[in-house]
């Protein structure tokens, strides 16, 4: 018999007969003669009562024995609840206990601590908030490719072992087969030569560059996939490992591309408000009080476009303390990004045209030679979320902006000859995927929003 999942079965209209779920038990408690089994399967955010009589032969032997976080199998009918409390639930004609947790089973039906449960990476999915969480990070992904299906892009598979430093900075894992105890050198130096790929490799921080190639051949893709950088940050918004949203158009100017960005943030935000709404509930209860309001605001709102240079006025003029002075030609901070979209505009902004100083080399330099097209979106609650920009396409250029940042030309030759060759204007932009789940679910540390996060010092499970 096929096992029926407990979503399937709580928004049924009818009762059913003759049925198999299978779960874990959250609580049992006993009466006279029979037993209440709080049964979920992570199919769903509520339990389903199961009512398991004294007459079922195993009753003593095995129903009377079952623990928090024990496994069983329930054959029975799905009938309308005597209780009060909900709809449905099932009167068993078998339960057959699969698996028996110990009484030292870490969940027991009480309140964890979040940090408490990152201890416990590996069960916390069966905790009510983390579920939830889980479930909606499954739904995003999935609205994040329909999101990109329906307009036609394609789907393009990035590297994640890399010779290339997309951001220029540096922070990167570097991967190796050499014998550590016995490295091979040359002249001092270790001689690359002779590991895997001749040369020095890394995890990427970006399949940006390679998504560039593709949308010079296809127009519009995006690239989704995990991404890797070595910077020791040990915040509530930095891990080691994280997934990126990244979609190329080419044909596409700085306009186009803040207007897509726009248009995904919101597509996404009123998907999770219209199909993840249980789960969604549970993080506005108990999580952020804010978050149903925030959402809101940001799927109705038009989103402010702000050049950085006006940003960096009102932000001087605002007659509030800040930990991080700015000045033009300084970068914007968290505390910098959530005024501006929290206490001033009271919307998500998007900042733009950036000074040339600090962003890489491929942002496009605009006619002031001062700023490049850049921009990021700033959302309430979070600040930064996405940061993109309009390519250099000019070769000449894009050679000087390299020479400019110290970069050497011979390792992205390739990148050189996609502009080299019929180069178009062409546009795109990051989303951090953890970002936008702590944005949807009021969720303040990144480290709830990664199954298994990896952070300095950390990478257990």
């Amino acid at each position: 018999m096929q096992r029926t999942k407990i979503a399937h079965l709580l928004q049924r209209e009818e009762p059913l007969a003759d049925l198999l779920i299978k779960g874990w038990v959250r609580t049992r408690r006993d009466s006279k003669t029979f037993s209440f089994i709080e049964l979920n399967d992570g199919s769903c955010l509520k339990n389903i009562q199961v009512i398991a009589a004294e007459t079922l032969p195993n009753y003593a032997e095995d129903i009377r024995r079952i623990t928090t976080g024990s496994a069983v199998a329930v054959r029975g009918d799905l009938v309308p609840s005597q209780g009060g409390g909900q709809r449905w639930e099932v009167k068993a004609s078998q339960l057959v206990l699969v698996s028996l947790a110990p009484d030292t089973f870490p969940l027991q039906k009480k309140r964890h601590t979040d940090e408490f449960l990152r201890t416990i990476a590996h069960l916390r999915p069966r905790t009510n908030k983390y579920g939830a969480a889980f479930r909606l990070r499954s739904e995003l992904s999935y609205a994040i490719h329909r999101f990109f299906r329906d307009r036609g892009f394609r789907y393009i598979h990035t590297p994640v072992i890399t010779a290339s430093d997309c951001e220029g900075a540096g922070e990167l894992f570097r991967i190796t087969t050499l014998d550590l105890k016995d490295v091979p050198r040359n002249q001092g130096k270790v001689d690359t030569s002779q590991d895997f790929f001749g040369r020095e490799a890394y995890l990427t921080v970006s399949g940006q560059l390679s998504a560039e190639m593709f949308a010079l051949a296809l127009g519009d893709v995006y690239t989704f996939g995990p991404t890797f950088r070595a910077e020791n940050s040990n915040t509530r918004r930095h891990a080691a490992e994280f997934w990126m949203v990244e979609p190329e158009m080419a044909f596409c100017d700085l306009a186009g591309n803040m207007a897509l960005a726009q248009d995904m943030i919101q597509e996404i935000i009123r998907f999770v408000m219209k199909d993840c709404a249980e789960d969604l509930e549970l993080f506005a209860r108990f999580v952020d009080k804010t978050l149903m309001g925030t959402l809101e605001n940001i799927a109705s709102s038009d989103f402010v476009r702000l050049p950085y240079t006006q940003a960096i006025e009102i932000i001087k003029q605002a007659g509030q303390r800040f930990e991080y002075p700015v000045e033009w030609g300084t970068d914007l901070q968290t505390e910098h990004e959530r005024f501006l979209t929290e206490t001033h505009f009271h919307a998500p902004v998007i900042v733009y045209d950036y000074p040339r100083a600090i962003k890489p080399f491929y942002m496009r330099v605009n006619d002031d030679g001062r700023t490049v097209a850049a921009m990021d979106v700033l959302v309430p609650g979070i600040g930064e979320i996405v940061g993109g920009s309009q390519r250099e396409e000019r070769l000449e250029v894009l050679e000087a902006r390299m020479a400019e940042t110290g970069m050497r030309a011979e390792p992205y030759w390739w990148y050189l000859d996609s502009r080299r060759y019929a180069s178009v204007e062409h546009s795109g932009f990051g989303l951090g995927f953890e970002r936008l789940l702590m944005l949807t679910t009021g969720i303040s540390n990144i480290r709830d929003v990664i199954p298994f996060p990896r952070t300095p010092g950390s990478i257990d499970f």
